[in-house]
């Protein structure tokens, strides 16, 4: 062990001489949690600007008095469309519904017959197609408010035509809500994570192959294990120092969240702190020794980068598995490396409960995958002291 702790401090001091790639990853570790809620409250801010804003582009409304009255009265911005809003909606360069009016929309309703509104919106078109929802609600309750005084005028009750309330709850609770919008998080952390130890793992092993620096140190009195458990202690370190920072930068990333709905349901504090570094950790250590496995087969370190891409991909397509997966979480997902960090760190920003079995099992599946990993490596260090 002394031998591996006279390794480890050596590949430690090599990884922290690079400083310009050392300050790119500390940089973006720190800046990621800030970055990204700042990015998506953002996002929300806006939706929720546009749906407050309460503002219609309509097209021959002036020729119905009765529908411009009803929407003057629910506090609705009536503008005229302009010119051309069909190219540019698909264009994407016009960011809202336009609402067309036909001429003969007053006696088609003086006459019983329901006038055809054409509500115009493009589906590439984001923002235009957020607000389509509420203008098409808009229409929705003129539609019920002529029914009702057509059913007055007949002396029938509007509520005869009502034969059931619904009333909606919410069972996921706010924090799941605000878990939807922020479900790429546990995926970006897991992937600076991935970065994170990634330069040193390919330096560790490919770097020093290429430098010709590993043959020096394969001829010392050291056996296989301790040079591999200090090279892979040094690479871990990395990646559980970046996991550390990315995740500690979502606690005063919170103050910078511009959407007021959004920074009262996002609770993240010391306990989901915790809980993230528990699942991350172990990961960090297991993506080390698969990085080192991958690289320790390249001889130089364009080829390692090469190589390591596959591990990099796989790690990026393994957590779209629950996009495609429409019945949710399933327990096989806690079997698999990386899709499992990702579900538990999702089922912590949701405010679910963690078991120690959820805990445990991606836990022990990343301790044994590091175990074969540093395994195949002394093998092949093994072999490359006959090379």
């Amino acid at each position: 062990m002394q031998g591996a702790w006279q390794v480890f401090l050596k590949e430690l001091r090599d990884a922290l001489r690079d400083r310009r790639t050392l300050l790119m990853v500390l940089l973006s570790s720190v800046a990621l949690g800030p970055l990204l809620l700042v990015a998506l409250s953002v996002l929300v801010a806006d939706f929720e600007a546009r749906a407050e804003a309460r503002t219609l582009y309509t097209v021959g409304l002036d020729g119905a008095p009765t529908l411009a009255n009803y929407i003057a009265r629910q506090a609705w911005t009536v503008h005229p469309a302009p010119e051309g809003h069909e190219q540019a909606l698909v264009a994407r360069q016009f960011e809202h519904p336009v609402l067309v009016v036909p001429p003969e929309f007053e006696r088609d309703l003086a006459d019983g017959i329901a006038p055809e509104l054409l509500l115009l919106s493009s589906s590439a078109n984001q923002r235009a197609e957020g607000s389509a929802g509420s203008v098409a609600a808009l229409l929705q309750g003129f539609n019920q408010e002529q029914a009702g005084l057509r059913l007055a005028l007949r002396g029938v009750a509007p509520q005869a035509l009502q034969v059931l309330k619904v009333q909606r709850r919410d069972l996921g609770g706010s924090r799941a809500g605000a878990a939807q919008f922020m479900r790429l998080l546990p995926f970006f952390v897991l992937m600076a994570v991935l970065y994170g130890a990634l330069h040193a793992a390919l330096d560790t092993t490919a770097g020093e192959r290429e430098r010709g620096s590993l043959e020096p140190l394969l001829m010392t009195p050291q056996p296989r294990w301790a040079l591999v458990l200090g090279k892979w202690g040094a690479v871990a370190a990395m990646g559980m120092g970046v996991a550390v920072l990315a995740c500690a930068g979502f606690l005063p990333g919170q103050w910078l969240l511009r959407s007021e709905a959004l920074a009262a349901m996002f609770q993240y504090g010391l306990r989901e702190l915790g809980l993230f570094l528990a699942v991350l950790l172990p990961a960090a250590a297991a993506l080390a020794a698969l990085l080192m496995a991958v690289a320790i087969r390249s001889r130089s370190f364009k080829e390692a980068q090469a190589g390591t891409t596959v591990v990099v991909l796989g790690a990026s397509l393994l957590p779209m598995l629950t996009s495609f997966n429409g019945g949710g979480e399933q327990p096989w997902h806690l079997w698999l490396p990386v899709l499992a960090q990702v579900t538990l760190m999702q089922r912590v920003l949701e405010g679910g409960a963690l078991g120690a079995v959820d805990l445990l099992l991606p836990v022990v599946v990343a301790a044994l995958l590091t175990a074969a990993c540093l395994a195949d490596v002394a093998r092949q260090l093994r072999g490359a002291a006959w090379r």
